[in-house]
């Protein structure tokens, strides 16, 4: 598959190398391409790698990410999948959206866009790489269409979170949910002191 990454950071850098690894054609965009030649991975402008992807994937700032999309144009996003992996965090660490979700002003801004929410409650040394975990964990999915969070699955198991590892958790209002998890995920991993870290969702004895 066809992957535009908009992003050149710790995260669009896991998921390229993730997904190039299992036989995915993967560009990265940036604002500045030539400034990141030195990257492991293909870098071309913004607007190129969403005419590049099946599927874009937002890992951009999620402060900047709409101003960004909005530059980039409806237009050119109508019909795509977009995985949104981004949180908006302030300088302060608190949330950019407190009463909403990065996931659903995208959507509200771009309803011909199939957006899916996933991936952004984790570091991305485990986005990429789940196996190095010590046993199984969750990631969530937060979106409106059917078919794109089974895109977004099959992007998902090549990662490395097979079907048992992913809960569909509803339409993309839940995103709020994942995206406000950020906070607890900042505590805990300064408490531990360390950021590589998932979680998991354990049901009850039978």
């Amino acid at each position: 598959m066809r992957i535009g990454i908009l992003g050149t950071g710790n995260v669009a850098r896991a998921l390229a190398t993730g997904w190039a690894r299992t036989g995915h054609e993967v560009v990265l965009g940036s604002r500045d391409p030539d400034a990141k030649k030195g990257l492991d991975h293909t870098v071309v402008g913004l607007s190129e790698a969403v005419v590049h992807g099946e599927v874009v994937v937002n890992a951009t700032p999620g402060a900047e990410s709409i101003p960004l999309l909005r530059r980039i144009g409806a237009d050119a996003l109508t019909n795509k999948v977009l995985l949104d992996v981004a949180i908006g965090f302030r300088e302060d660490w608190t949330l950019e959206h407190p009463d909403a979700s990065l996931g659903e002003l995208i959507q509200e801004e771009f309803p011909r866009t199939y957006v899916v929410k996933s991936l952004c409650t984790m570091d991305s040394t485990a986005m990429g790489h789940p196996a190095g975990l010590e046993g199984p964990s969750t990631v969530f999915l937060s979106g409106e269409d059917a078919d794109a969070k089974k895109t977004v699955g099959r992007l998902l198991e090549d990662l490395g979170w097979p079907g048992p590892y992913r809960l569909d958790l509803g339409g993309i209002r839940t995103a709020r949910g994942q995206e406000h998890y950020a906070l607890l995920f900042i505590a805990v991993a300064t408490s531990t002191g360390d950021f590589g870290f998932n979680i998991r969702v354990v049901p009850p004895r039978a």
